[in-house]
């Protein structure tokens, strides 16, 4: 265990923190995650040293600054989420059913892209109208940008994916419903979006191991969106990931219910990939897989005000895989209760790897019979050829744990399976307890890891 005195040094007096700012309006946050880690070393001799290293919140404004205003765009983003509830004043609407769109069981993706035709070409604020109490057929479709002016997507109805695999023979067998190239969208309306994943979860080659390992639609993707809300909705049996934030900046989501099968594979609830400043909250998930995956190019993450389970728990990685460089820094997850899942707050990286996850906080979080509450593994390997250990890794530090209680259904509830040659470093435990169910002695397993405790630590590394 790395003492606390080496980490303290009375020279560093000019390093800082830079945390970014989170902008509160009514019950809505616009967040702009854009705080930096100027300093990665510098702790204060205070009864919590990790205060000035971390930031106490990490997620607030710096002490005496003012938060910037919203711009107009975002404020027209939040009035417009606000308002879709239905008590939205005279703004135009493009109803998908005024362009053909049934609700009878037949395809209506046609009917869906003219609609999504004016109103992407509306030059003043618009709302796209999917009616509820109807469930709409739609095989693969993108909604493309850039657009003339902001919409509103209000889904009230039903989408259902078509559950016939050989639907995607001709088209993207990534996608099912695609938002792309678009600023200033909001997407919500309290409706349901079926992915009818149970084929392709059967035809996977983790259920049926003489199938090949192909890629499977998500089920909601938002790709290259700017200033982007999302809100109000439940995606459910995905074929592969539910929803997915890829190359995204300055986005919001909030209320969303997720669900699939916990033997359904691949089956992440919300992954985020290349997208920065990103805020997750107050949503439900359990699927069968990762309910928050947080992989490459990520920053400026924060989820809080999560349930998780089941599922895989919340996941930073996997990382670093095919020898590959990544980075994902300023990770903030709190207020997140975990039931029944096969990890807890893990991060995970492959062997041979490049790069760095750093700059993460997990605090205040509830383990309810989870298997691994803490792990940190940097000898992951999801294939069916063995890996074998090689001399580079994703590089893994300053890492918080704080406030993490519960019961573990592991006998090892802490575990750090780190590089041998490039250990974890700067791992800080700060009242830690996980114990089995009923009061049942749990143990920690600790691996080419540098660490500092503060408070009780139970279990903890030798």
């Amino acid at each position: 265990m790395l003492p606390i005195s080496a980490l303290l040094s009375p020279k560093i007096y000019s390093c800082h923190l830079f945390l970014l700012r989170l902008q509160m309006a009514r019950r809505n946050l616009l967040l702009l995650l854009t705080f930096s880690f100027h300093c990665l070393s510098c702790f204060s001799n205070s009864e919590e040293p990790f205060a000035n290293f971390f930031g106490e919140p990490p997620f607030s404004m710096v002490a005496g600054e003012e938060a910037d205003a919203p711009s107009s765009s975002e404020r027209s983003s939040m009035e417009r989420l606000d308002q879709l509830d239905g008590r939205t004043p005279s703004r135009r609407v493009v109803n998908v059913e005024n362009h053909g769109a049934k609700g009878d069981g037949t395809d209506d993706k046609e009917a869906f892209e003219k609609a999504w035709k004016e109103a992407c070409a509306s030059h003043s604020s618009v709302v796209f109208l999917v009616p509820e109490h109807k469930r709409y057929l739609l095989k693969p479709v993108n909604f493309s940008g850039p657009c003339k002016s902001d919409v509103t997507v209000m889904i009230k109805g039903t989408l259902e994916a078509s559950p016939n695999p050989s639907d995607w023979d001709h088209s993207d067998r990534r996608h099912w419903i695609l938002f792309s190239g678009i600023r200033n969208l909001a997407v919500g309306g309290g409706g349901i979006l079926d992915g009818k994943g149970q084929n392709w979860w059967q035809n996977s080659c983790k259920i049926n191991t003489s199938q090949p390992c192909i890629g499977a639609p998500t089920a909601l993707t938002f790709a290259s969106c700017n200033d982007l809300r999302v809100e109000d909705l439940r995606i459910k049996d995905s074929q592969q990931i539910h929803v997915s934030f890829e190359h995204c900046t300055q986005v919001e989501v909030s209320r969303l219910t997720i669900t699939a099968p916990k033997w359904s594979p691949n089956t992440d609830g919300i992954h985020v990939t290349s997208t920065k400043n990103i805020l997750i909250t107050q949503s439900i998930i359990g699927t069968g897989d990762d309910c928050i995956s947080i992989v490459n190019g990520s920053r400026g993450v924060k989820a809080t005000e999560i349930v998780c389970g089941p599922g895989h728990g919340i996941s930073i990685g996997s990382l670093g895989a095919a020898n590959l460089e990544a980075h994902v820094s300023n990770v903030l997850v709190e207020n997140v209760t975990l039931k029944n899942t096969t990890n807890g707050v893990r991060i995970k990286t492959w062997q041979g790897g490049h790069g760095y996850a750093k700059n993460i906080i997990f605090q205040n979080i509830e383990m309810h019979d989870v298997h691994h509450p803490i792990i940190i593994d940097q000898n992951y390997c999801d294939s069916r050829i063995p890996c074998h250990e090689q001399k580079s890794a994703v590089a893994v530090s300053h890492v918080l744990y704080k406030n993490i209680k519960g019961t573990s259904a592991s006998e090892v509830a802490v575990k750090f399976n780190c590089s041998r040659s490039i250990w974890c470093h700067k791992i800080i435990l700060q009242d830690i307890t996980l114990k089995g169910d009923g009061g049942v002695i749990t143990k920690s397993s600790c691996n080419n890891i540098k660490w500092t405790k503060i408070g009780k630590i139970f279990p903890s590394c030798p």
